[in-house]
């Protein structure tokens, strides 16, 4: 085809020869979902070899310059395209190509590797197999986007790095030595990052916030020895007791966290967006009706979407101290700990929260009584995408045209932590458009991707490649 076509003709050119191909793309997808690559188990370290050595030839294949990055663990792959004109944007696009365990393997209905397509009673289709959903098809959508483009006019619309990690599902061991190294060779305008899910079948999201975490462990000393609570009770100071009076002071009434400074920097999400997320038909007694619970414990007066999305909190997440064994035992421990995480978000400082929270410890603390804090690395930062942000427009205006619906734009009430090491390593924002669903089973037995999602997240990333072209 022409490469001087008009914009409109050129992409609907590009949409229909990707939608000729989706057999073959299927098939592709199939041969990527066949290899073990399970990065968490040495015995399966060729297999992540092969991962990665097939997606550098097929990118090789497609014009990019690709090549195998070895890493003190599993490689990378790293590959360049020029695109088709100097003043498109630079984009990243990640992905990872390890996949987790399949274990408890008796509780797959077929070989995790051996993908099958399963027929539902209403028609609709999915393909089983582990990695599916994480992150193997996700990627995928992108890379046959890329082709459509490619087969369709000779080159791409933007300038596109591809930066896809083999150890993904074990925490990135070699991801900071590898960024630190070579990190400038991936920088570009932006990132974009496939991982995440749609807020529903029909409706695309895309996730414009994640909150960030710091976390660690506190530990109360008291007595020099466990005591015989009939001796000492009453005169002995119980650690387990003054633990859970000092935990029971993070929050006031309303459901607010008590630190000096810790809303520092914290604001609301825009109200445009509020009015989206109300918009979305979220079901708060569902959402808590799931677990067995019906009110919400937060902030008084926030949506719960706000909730696990745009606003910081202060969890307990284990308490140990004193005799936890079968009977019962008449003892006063000589200490008890607690851990304890913050899941923070764009604005907080992780270092000063967790400074206030030792504070908050040890102002409390009799003289006789003392505490040590063992801090677990302080996780990824939070991240929050400015709504009005032209790369970020650019994304939604091409989802809406796909699925013919306005995008969610949601939060995460998680961490990426791939997303921070792209913000502190090499200044990038990251844009997480994803097409995976709730109910994709991942990291899970039967693993499943829905086959509409994998069909139309390629025609999305073919028309967003479009979309972030002509912003330029």
């Amino acid at each position: 085809m022409d490469g001087h076509a008009p914009a409109a003709s050129r992409l609907d050119a590009v949409l229909a020869r990707q939608d000729a191909d989706f057999d073959a793309a299927l098939e592709r997808l199939n041969d990527l979902l066949r290899i073990r690559s399970i990065s968490t188990d040495p015995a399966y370290k060729a297999d992540c070899l092969t991962a990665a050595e097939s997606l550098a030839a097929e990118l090789k294949d497609l014009g990019f310059e690709a090549r195998v990055a070895p890493t003190t663990g599993h490689p990378m792959v790293v590959a360049h395209h020029d695109g088709a004109s100097a003043d498109a944007p630079h984009v990243l696009f990640y992905g990872h190509y390890d996949v987790q365990p399949v274990d408890p393997i008796e509780l797959w209905e077929a070989d995790p590797f051996d993908p099958e397509i399963k027929t539902r009673d209403d028609g609709s289709k999915f393909i089983r197999a582990r990695g599916a959903a994480d992150d193997k098809g996700q990627l995928r959508t992108f890379i046959e986007a890329c082709r459509a483009w490619k087969e369709e006019t000779g080159t791409l619309p933007c300038k596109v790095t591809i930066f896809f990690e083999g150890e993904e599902e074990t925490g990135s061991p070699s991801l900071e030595a590898w960024l630190t190294e070579h990190g400038e060779e991936l920088k570009a305008d932006f990132a974009l990052v496939c991982d995440t899910n749609m807020w529903d079948r029909t409706t695309p999201a895309i996730t414009a916030s994640l909150r960030g975490m710091t976390a660690g462990e506190v530990i109360i000393k008291a007595a020099s020895r466990d005591l015989h609570s009939g001796l000492y009770g009453g005169a002995a100071r119980n650690p387990i007791t003054l633990l859970a009076q000092i935990l029971g002071q993070l929050h006031d009434d309303d459901g607010r966290v008590v630190l000096p400074g810790f809303y520092d920097g914290v604001e609301d999400a825009p109200a445009e967006v509020i009015e989206q997320w109300k918009r979305l038909g979220f079901s708060e007694e569902r959402f808590l009706g799931d677990v067995g619970l019906s009110r919400p414990a937060g902030e008084a007066g926030r949506m719960v979407l706000e909730q696990i999305w745009t606003r910081p909190t202060a969890e307990i997440n284990g308490i140990i101290g004193g005799y936890t064994g079968e009977g019962f035992k008449t003892v006063i421990p000589a200490k008890a700990s607690a851990k304890v995480s913050f899941r923070l978000v764009a604005g907080q400082d992780p270092e000063k929260v967790w400074t206030a929270f030792e504070k908050h410890v040890t102002d409390r603390l009799p003289e006789d009584c003392e505490a040590v804090f063992n801090r677990r690395d302080t996780g990824a930062p939070a991240l929050n995408v400015d709504v009005t942000n032209p790369a970020l427009q650019a994304c939604v205006d091409a989802l809406r045209d796909e699925w013919e619906t306005e995008p969610a734009l949601m939060g995460s009430g998680g961490s990426i932590p791939i997303v921070g090491d792209f913000k502190r390593h090499l200044g990038m924002d990251t844009i997480l458009a994803g097409f995976g669903l709730e109910d994709d089973n991942i990291h899970s037995p039967n693993e499943k991707y829905e086959l509409e999602s994998f069909r139309k997240g390629i025609r999305s990333w073919a028309r967003i490649l479009e979309r972030l072209a002509a912003k330029g």
